[in-house]
Parts: C-alpha cells; sequence; structure tokens
C-alpha cells in the first residue's frame, strides 16, 4: 500500500474523516493524539475497537478529522469510519468486523421540539388550582 486510503464515519450530528496508511499504530484526532482527546476510557475503547477486532492495533496510522456533535459522537462516528476503511484496505477483515457488527451506523439522534411543549415530550407543569 502506498497511498493512504479514507473514509468517513458519522452518528448523531457528528462527522469524521478517517485517513488510514500503514505505520507502527499512532492514532491522531484533530492534531492531538486520541488519549489526549478522548479523555475517557470507554471513549479510547470505541475508537480501538475496530483495530483490536481485526488484530491491526499496532500495524496502520491513523488520522482522524472530527467535526460536529459531542465527544461521545465524535468516538463513535470515528468507530465507523475506522471499521469502513479497513475493510477497503483488506477485504479478509470484513467476516469479523461484521460479527462485532460496526458497520452498522447508529441512526438514532434529538427528536425536534413540538409546539406547545417544553421541550419534544416534556410537558409544563400542570396546575389545577
Amino acid at each position: 500500500m502506498e497511498k493512504q486510503k479514507n473514509a468517513v464515519g458519522r452518528r448523531k450530528e457528528a462527522v469524521t474523516r478517517v485517513f488510514i496508511t500503514r505505520g507502527s499504530g499512532k492514532i491522531s484526532v484533530n492534531g492531538k493524539d486520541y488519549k489526549q482527546y478522548f479523555t475517557l476510557p470507554y471513549l479510547q475503547n470505541q475508537v480501538e475497537l475496530p483495530l483490536k477486532t481485526v488484530e491491526a492495533l499496532d500495524k496502520y496510522d491513523i488520522t482522524i478529522n472530527a467535526t460536529g456533535g459531542g465527544i461521545k459522537g465524535q468516538a463513535e462516528a470515528a468507530k465507523l469510519g475506522i471499521a469502513r476503511v479497513l475493510i477497503e484496505l483488506d477485504a479478509e477483515y470484513r467476516p469479523a468486523l461484521k460479527e462485532q457488527s460496526l458497520f452498522t451506523r447508529n441512526s438514532k439522534s434529538v427528536e425536534r421540539k413540538k409546539f406547545g411543549k417544553k421541550k419534544a415530550r416534556r410537558s409544563f407543569q400542570f396546575s389545577k388550582r
């Protein structure tokens, strides 16, 4: 593999562009190391999960550009993007990644606010008198 491959991952309002090249296992998000960017261990595990599944944690260098949404949405969008770019590199990774259901985009998003309500479903407090 001479040049880099890329893929897009999405979750809620977050969008990540994932670029992968053969290397030593360095993962950076928006110019920072991913452990500095995603400080919670749970989110770090989300980013590592596709690489751990195919046992390629130290084979590739990954650069992630994350925009929009919150930190959790960005981590899960990165997980989807990494899984997508890994099968673009090697089709043999597909069954293992599919077994962990890493290709499924989580389509849940925020429900819109309705008129006459305080939030999407929450009503104003009822006063009998």
